[in-house]
């Protein structure tokens, strides 16, 4: 049996049922419809089930544990966002929590696909078993601690007036805008791969050396003079600084579609689907999933990294940057739960905290791995 193939075509399938369960959640958010219900998490638990399906296979077909690189990082990441919006759903009862849910894994799902799924050997350092026991319990507690961000969203889409234009109101359609930016990153980068061919660029850095850079995206800025429409100076990574421009070009179109659509801001069409939330609740689940998150990240992302430093590197702390950002990132959320249970923050106040701590964990998945030069980049 071919285990990557099939491991392949159950990750797909599984993005097109919960791409297909946003309709069924959505109606039933709305009505308290119970057959919308009973069919959008009948969709979520298959896809679930085929998610897990997806893990074990490609876990079978490689020989080690699928969360090496960017790609299987990212999609069990997505993966145990589901598993942790169906547990917290399950334990609080409050289901409508998947219409929020599903886009973000799907956007996290989306953004795996990107990089290259291609199986390759272990590089020594990663050949451990600690690689299993270190990653996984990150992307766990990190999905946790996503559960946290929706809530807090859908928290303040029900208390933030957003019709008049507030700073809150501002904020919060800025975070949304950047979930969008991330969907045209998405998209243009599928699309170039399916159509464009990748350009590599040679220049001279710094030093007189001879590197090379290569452009899966159409080339707007280069370190080349003869290439693109700008040029930039050896000393600015314009590859990745194309990538980001391409990203809010597209995004911000799909951004404008949508506002001229709608004749709305994000935050107004999705505030009517939470009109029969309970606050009070939202902000336990919200709770609830950092006082989970928080030990969880402490083992994985401190305590199982440290140990496994020791045995690869013979340090238990070098201070490399993906240290560094998870060691603030844990600091972050501490301070969070000390202002909750000492200063009795709760509220706006924590959810706007919820929020911040997500975009520290995408910062140190995302950008700490691919721009920030360490031992832990994924190259």
């Amino acid at each position: 049996m071919n285990y990557l193939l099939l491991s392949s075509n159950t990750l797909l399938f599984s993005f097109l049922l919960l791409l297909i369960a946003i309709i069924p959640f959505g109606f039933a958010t709305k009505t308290k419809h119970v057959i919308s219900w009973r069919s959008a998490l009948a969709l979520t638990w298959l896809a679930f089930i085929l998610q897990i399906i997806y893990f074990t296979c490609r876990w079978k077909a490689i020989g080690y544990a699928p969360v090496s690189n960017m790609y299987e990082f990212m999609t069990f990441f997505g993966i145990m966002l589901i598993g942790a919006v169906l547990l917290m759903s399950y334990l609080y009862k409050q289901w409508s929590i998947g219409f929020f849910a599903i886009p973000i894994a799907l956007i996290i799902l989306g953004y795996g696909s990107v990089f290259s799924n291609k199986a390759a050997p272990l590089i020594p350092s990663l050949q451990s078993h600690w690689l299993a026991v270190h990653v996984i319990t990150v992307a766990a507690s990190s999905a946790i601690l996503s559960v946290a961000f929706i809530t807090s969203v859908m928290y303040l889409l029900k208390t933030i007036n957003t019709e008049a234009k507030t700073r809150g109101a501002k904020w919060l359609e800025l975070v949304l805008f950047n979930l969008v930016v991330v969907v045209g990153f998405i998209l243009i980068s599928t699309f170039c791969r399916l159509f464009f061919s990748s350009q590599v660029i040679e220049f001279a850095n710094k030093k007189g050396q001879i590197i090379s850079a290569t452009y899966t995206l159409p080339i707007i800025i280069s370190n080349k003079a003869e290439v693109g429409l700008f040029t930039l100076s050896a000393s600015v990574d314009a590859q990745k600084l194309n990538t980001i421009i391409w990203s809010y070009l597209v995004g911000g179109l799909l951004y404008l579609i949508i506002r001229l659509t709608m004749r709305k801001a994000l935050c107004e069409i999705l505030k009517p689907f939470i009109s029969r939330i309970d606050l009070r609740l939202l902000d336990e689940i919200s709770h609830r999933s950092i006082l989970i998150g928080f030990p969880l990240f402490s083992l994985g992302g401190l305590f199982f990294a440290m140990i496994w430093a020791q045995i690869a590197w013979g340090r238990y702390w070098g201070w490399d940057p993906k240290e560094v950002w998870a060691l603030i990132t844990w600091l972050f959320y501490a301070a969070l739960l000390h202002l909750r249970l000492t200063k009795e923050w709760e509220g706006e106040r924590t959810a706007w905290l919820a929020i911040i701590g997500f975009g520290l964990i995408v910062f140190n998945q995302v950008f700490v791995n691919l721009v920030i030069a360490g031992l832990h980049s994924y190259a």
